[in-house]
Formats: C-alpha cells, structure tokens, sequence
C-alpha cells in the first residue's frame, strides 16, 4: 500500500509539474546523486531549463561567499555540456576560488553589469545563447515579471539560471512580490571538520535549507564539498556530498534545569 500510495504521489507531483511549465517539455533533471536530497526535487533532481533562487544568510544577503560557493558547486556539472555566464555588479568575484572549489574557470564567462535591470537583462541574453549552460546572476530581487522573463529565456535553449539575491552593502532589505522560481535554496556556512587524522580546515560546508520547490517538497541540509571535481571526468559524482540531513536528524535532549 506504501508503495502505491508512493507512486500515486509521484505520478501527482509530475502532473503538477507539466502543468507549471505550460505543457512544455521537461529538460531533465540534474540529481545530486543522494536520494535523501533528490527525493525532495521533482523527477529525482534539480530542475534544468528554469530558474533557482539562491538567498545568503543574515550578512551573507550582502557579502554572498557562501551563496555563491554553493551556486558554483551546483552549476559545475552543467559546464560539461557549456559554457557558464556569471554577471554581478560588484567586481569582487574571485575565479582562483572557484577553481579552489572545483568549478573551471575556463569555462567561465564574466559581466560586470551597471545595475539590477541590466544584470537581469544580460541573464536573459546570456541564456537564450547557444553553447550557454548555466547563468549565474546576483541581483537583489526579481518580481514576477522579470522571473517570467528569465524562465521564458531558460526555456529557449534548456540553460538553467541560479540567481544569487544580493543587495548592496548596507541597504535596506527589499521584500521580494513573490517569485516564479523553481526552488528557492538559503545558504549559510557552517563550521568544517577535518578528515579523520589530517589536521587544518576540513571541506567546506553548508548549511541548506530548501525553501520552496514546485512540485517538490521542502527540507533542511548539511552539504560539504566534495574535494577536486572534474567537469571533464565526473563519472556523474556531484560536487556536493550530503553530509545530514536536518530534518531528519535526532537532536540532542535539552539538560534539564531542574537541581
């Protein structure tokens, strides 16, 4: 009965789906290869050809690191069917980091945009470019038109776009008027841990929180890096390995107070 009632949910959620994308085709899914994690994403996976939303925590909404760490390791795998657009309005991306984290700069394109409108409309261009994969834009909110927009352009050639919500430092937070993204991911950095008799700084990690998913469901994660990623020699390994997961995980009884 489980197992029908499993199906039956399955079945209901990609129904759900198709009708979402307007009865377009699906472009596949992208699996982060755990099934604690897939199980949460439609199809058993990261949706291709839409649009992420990818928010940092408390100062992360202005510095970023962790959310782009975390939107370069999901977008690394793509890099093998192209080339990848990254466009910020603030020159500080480092590429040597990313590379650090496994994501090759060489398939990297970068664009320093004026502001939000313009990052949005270079996204745009970017994905309905052939030989394009993946679009990583950091802009502070899109609205509902601006993400109709960005899911029409990722429908065009079946490129996937991350969009790193990132207001300028010491601005005011702006409150988002909804949103047409596909998931909706927050990122906050969470201390590493060493492997088993080596000493220093261990991988890094992520503390995930999958916020919203169309027909999906949401959930709570610890990622880790997974080491040196090859896009050429992947074996289909993803660039993330989960380390918990938090929803599931037992915590620890509260001591008691009493004497």
């Amino acid at each position: 009965m489980s197992d029908f009632r499993g199906k039956g949910l399955a079945a209901l959620r990609a129904e759900i789906a198709a009708l979402e994308r307007g009865g377009r085709a699906a472009c596949g899914v992208l699996p982060f290869g755990d099934p604690a994690v897939d199980a949460h994403l439609p199809g058993g996976g990261l949706p291709l050809g839409r649009w992420h939303e990818i928010v940092g925590e408390a100062l992360e909404a202005e510095t970023g690191a962790a959310a782009a760490a975390f939107a370069a390791l999901v977008a690394a795998p793509l890099t093998a069917h192209g080339e990848a657009v990254w466009v910020f309005r603030r020159d500080d991306l480092f590429a040597p980091g990313l590379t650090g984290l496994g994501f090759p700069a060489e398939r990297l394109i970068q664009v320093c945009a004026r502001d939000e409108a313009e990052a949005l409309s270079v996204m745009e261009d970017a994905l309905s470019t052939v030989g394009v994969a993946a679009v990583i834009g950091e802009v502070e909110t899109v609205d509902l038109i601006a993400g109709r927009r960005l899911q029409l352009a990722a429908e065009t050639r079946g490129a996937t776009a991350f969009v790193l919500n990132r207001r300028p430092f010491g601005g005011k937070a702006t409150r988002p008027a909804g949103s047409s993204a596909a998931t909706r991911w927050r990122i906050a950095p969470a201390p590493s841990e060493p492997s088993a008799g080596e000493f220093g700084l261990g991988a890094p990690r992520f503390r995930v929180e999958l916020e919203r998913c169309r027909g999906g469901r949401t959930g709570a994660f610890l990622f880790e890096a997974a080491g040196a990623y090859s896009w050429e020699k992947s074996d289909g390994a993803h660039p993330l390995r989960l380390v918990a997961d938090l929803g599931d995980r037992q915590l620890a009884p509260t001591p008691s107070l009493a004497a």
